[in-house]
């Protein structure tokens, strides 16, 4: 536990509140710094001042999930700074109750400034929840242009899935990232749909799932069978957003390589 930088850091979240936001009168003859009051933040949290107080001046003892998640609340922290609260108190922030299925802005434009590289955004369930032109040329959008789940496609045919010389490696990489996802949002309805259908409809995927494959995400190459570019020799890297526990997969080909040609003729036609 970092006593002191947890201090600094909730004396710092609390200053950055506005209290009229919150409910507390903006002014008045005792509020003579910017932010909440100590007492205002324990309200909000539903703890003692005292306590809250210890926390800040780094005398307090270790806090437990339940009072972390009270200060995150209370000092409305976003995902990014919650699981750095936790940090700082030696602990790991636990899952939210679901998996986030919405892509932040900032990401989507980024996709959008990759113009010859395929690339997609995928939840903890496989949902893409975002992809550019080029990868909606490259894997096919289902019917209707929506969002897709590639684990469907993959192990019960749902919508395209274009011929790869590593599907069966992606059978395995889906169902350990499955496997992790129901481990932290054990109470996901959606996820636990998706996971049902799955067992229901795929011999395979069952077979797999008593392996309990385990994966990193890194660097892959792959050769996509195309209808109508053909077979396409494709490099596929994947970045995490850690914070909403989702990847991005960046495909793209070998500089001077007959498939860096395809993808920019796939890409002028996306355009």
């Amino acid at each position: 536990m970092a006593r002191q930088e947890l201090a600094h850091y909730l004396r710092d979240r609390r200053a950055a509140l506005r209290p009229h936001e919150l409910g507390f009168a903006a002014t008045g003859t005792d509020r003579r710094t910017p932010g909440l009051r100590r007492e205002e933040v324990a309200e909000l949290a539903h703890m003692s001042v005292d306590y809250y107080t210890r926390l800040e001046q780094a005398r307090g003892p270790r806090p437990s999930a339940r009072i972390l998640e009270a200060l995150a609340r209370a000092l409305r922290l976003t995902p990014a700074e919650r699981s750095h609260l936790f940090r700082l108190a030696g602990s790991s922030a636990p899952p939210g109750i679901s998996a986030v299925r919405r892509v932040r802005p900032h990401v989507a434009r980024m996709l959008e400034r990759l113009p010859e590289t395929g690339a997609i955004v995928t939840d903890a369930a496989y949902d893409v929840v975002a992809w550019n032109p080029l990868a909606r040329a490259l894997l096919g959008a289902d019917r209707g242009g929506g969002t897709t789940n590639l684990a469907r496609r993959r192990f019960l045919g749902h919508g395209r899935m274009y011929g790869s010389s590593s599907a069966e490696e992606f059978g395995h990489i889906v169902v350990a990232r499955l496997r992790r996802a129901a481990d932290r949002y054990p109470h996901d309805p959606q996820l636990a749909a998706l996971l049902a259908e799955l067992h229901a409809g795929s011999e395979e995927f069952r077979q797999i799932w008593e392996t309990r494959p385990v994966h990193a995400p890194g660097h892959r190459t792959k050769t996509l069978d195309h209808p109508e570019a053909g077979a396409l020799r494709l490099n596929c890297d994947v970045l995490l957003v850690p914070e909403d526990d989702q990847e991005v997969v960046l495909m793209t080909a070998d500089p001077g390589s007959p498939a860096v040609r395809a993808l920019r003729r796939l890409a002028t036609q996306a355009a």
